[in-house]
């Protein structure tokens, strides 16, 4: 059988088998939705659950494919350009995961910026290594914050010659992409690997409108979200591995230890629709979209106290932007973003992806409309209208996060010789848990790290900006205990 990238063998062998209705005596229990209740199924429809099955030959296995599985996971990997694809059902935290324990081995140094998603903390603690960690860019006009630059990965490099690799996150959630063609030369230049999370960029490398991709540059290993933007279910997820330097062996031992062995077939036959739908049909839909959403943005900025963030106002030297995110700043408003997400939803029945203090954002894909983005910018209009707070802004600002790892973060997590101090007496500890204020939604503590007075000055700023009664209140993640008045470190 000749496969190209019109064909789907995985989707295809699932549907014929769904379409036999065979009697089953495997699992799942609900028996090809027989047994599903009622008021669910008749939602669903029956057809549905004749895609949930299990392993057996006929629909191959995840963890030793050799039949459709195999083919979509190469026909992925052509049309990303990648040496090897792996199909994941948990997401781009397998993926993230999974990188880090495949390129390190236990108390290899990493260097990477706090933009990283909280599974990359996980990677760093199951993997055993050390993080160096970089500080992000803040921009306080904008209220966003950068993935670490070109310049900035050259310096960390010459600093930490002994770091084996190089973690980068791009895009990040707001779209916006760092120079990967220049970061990939640095880090083979210097004999580093590259890793790449770029959850939200599975759809970059098929439309010339889109800043440049993993796939195009060279990264050693990279993950994709595939239903981030494109149809893929949510956790359909593609690990690509793309260099020679890296045993492949160790990354399928690592992928299979991690991944379930009951994967839901389901999703794994979107991955395999996704990748031929984005291949096939992805500049034509996405040549739309970006249409779309400029012209959202014009209409936006043309509003008095609520502006889009556009591709002028993103630093080109070293980023650049994924016009199909439609980041929207509210902080003219007197409202916090949140406040106004909670308006979207209630009045207008739209959900936007993420909210924080200062920002939405408006996350399109393959299957956004016009009518869709109409409704968002009437939205919009409506409670620029209607709408005027009274809350004081928060300055977005971080404390110098480039801290000493005095430990192992690993060691530090797992430790049991751990005891809780005061924050106000915390400085000179070894921290012994994450704490992740929102905003701006990145860990300024994570295990093994020194508290410094900076760090303790810029938390006890936050309590008290919250516990004034003024403002809306700045969740802080990780805390045990109903106010952060004392923080867990290692005795």
């Amino acid at each position: 059988m000749r496969l190209t990238q019109s064909s789907t063998p995985l989707l295809d062998t699932l549907l014929s088998h769904g379409k036999k209705k065979v009697i089953s005596f495997h699992t799942p229990g609900h028996k090809n939705g027989v047994g599903i209740i009622p008021k669910l199924r008749n939602f669903t429809k029956r057809n549905v659950y004749y895609l949930d099955v299990t392993v057996f030959p006929e629909v191959d296995s995840l963890h030793d494919p050799v039949g459709c599985i195999k083919h979509a996971q190469e026909l992925a990997a052509k049309a990303y350009n990648s040496k090897h694809a792996f199909f994941l059902v948990n997401g781009s935290t397998t993926g993230n995961i999974a990188m880090l324990m495949s390129v390190c081995d236990p108390g290899d140094s990493i260097i990477l910026s706090r933009t990283c998603h909280k599974s990359v903390l996980a990677g760093i603690i199951l993997a055993n290594i050390w993080p160096i960690w970089l500080q992000p860019k803040v921009d306080q006009k904008r209220d966003l914050i950068y993935e670490v630059s070109s310049e900035e990965i050259q310096r960390a490099i010459e600093n930490y010659p002994e770091a084996k690799a190089v973690f980068i996150t791009s895009p990040t959630y707001n779209g916006i992409t760092t120079d990967l063609i220049k970061i990939a030369e640095i880090c083979h230049k210097h004999n580093k690997i590259l890793i790449v999370d770029e959850a939200h960029g599975p759809h970059l490398k098929f439309h010339p409108e889109l800043p440049v991709s993993a796939a195009e540059v060279g990264v050693d290993i990279y993950v994709h979200s595939v239903h981030k933007v494109l149809s893929a279910l949510s956790q359909g997820s593609i690990l690509h591995v793309n260099s020679s330097r890296i045993d492949i062996n160790r990354v399928k031992r690592v992928v299979s230890m991690l991944q379930t062995t009951s994967p839901n077939y389901f999703i794994l036959a979107s991955i395999d629709a996704a990748r031929m739908q984005v291949v096939k049909y992805g500049y034509k839909i996405f040549s739309k979209i970006i249409s779309y959403c400029e012209k959202a943005r014009e209409e936006i900025n043309k509003l008095p106290n609520i502006s889009a963030l556009t591709p002028k106002e993103i630093e080109s030297k070293y980023y650049d932007f994924d016009p199909t995110k439609i980041t929207i700043n509210v902080t003219r408003t007197g409202l916090t973003g949140y406040q106004i997400e909670e308006i979207l939803a209630k009045e207008y029945n739209i959900q936007v992806d993420c909210a924080d203090m200062f920002n939405l954002i408006a996350i399109t894909g393959i299957g956004t409309t016009k009518e869709d983005i109409n409704r968002l910018v009437y939205a919009l209009k409506d409670i620029s209208k209607r709408y005027k707070g009274e809350y004081e802004t928060w300055k977005l600002e971080l404390p110098p996060l480039s801290t000493e790892v005095a430990m192992l973060p690993r060691d530090a997590f797992f430790s049991h010789n751990v005891k809780r101090v005061p924050l106000s007496k915390s400085v000179g500890y070894i921290c012994a848990q994450t704490l992740t204020p929102y905003p701006p939604g990145l860990p300024v503590l994570t295990p093994g790290e020194r508290i410094t007075k900076d760090t303790v000055e810029y938390l006890q700023s936050l309590i008290s900006y919250s516990s004034s009664g003024k403002h809306h209140p700045i969740r802080i993640s990780g805390q045990e205990t109903e106010t952060l008045k004392t923080i867990k470190v290692i005795k």
